[in-house]
């Protein structure tokens, strides 16, 4: 899985992007949200209020418990407001 991170989550992070390979672990959102939580104290605090993270797979917006599979495109980025 391509994993994507945007705005205030790339700064916050470190990176813009990372390949994991799929595994069952992380085989939907919510497994995949609890995983990125426990990889340390920069990923625990950048999941710590879902509130302000949205979530797109395959560059559609999703929300809880989406399926994920090899090959995937997950992205991670604030909610965007228009004006």
């Amino acid at each position: 899985m391509k994993i994507l991170y945007f705005a205030w989550l790339k700064t916050k992070l470190q990176m813009a992007g990372e390949t994991l390979p799929w595994s069952e672990e992380r085989s939907d959102t919510d497994r995949l949200l609890k995983w990125m939580k426990g990889r340390g104290p920069a990923f625990a605090e950048v999941f710590a209020n879902l509130d302000v993270v949205r979530i797109a797979v395959n560059q559609e917006y999703v929300t809880a418990n989406t399926p994920l599979a090899e090959g995937d495109e997950v992205a991670f980025f604030p909610p965007v407001t228009g004006g």
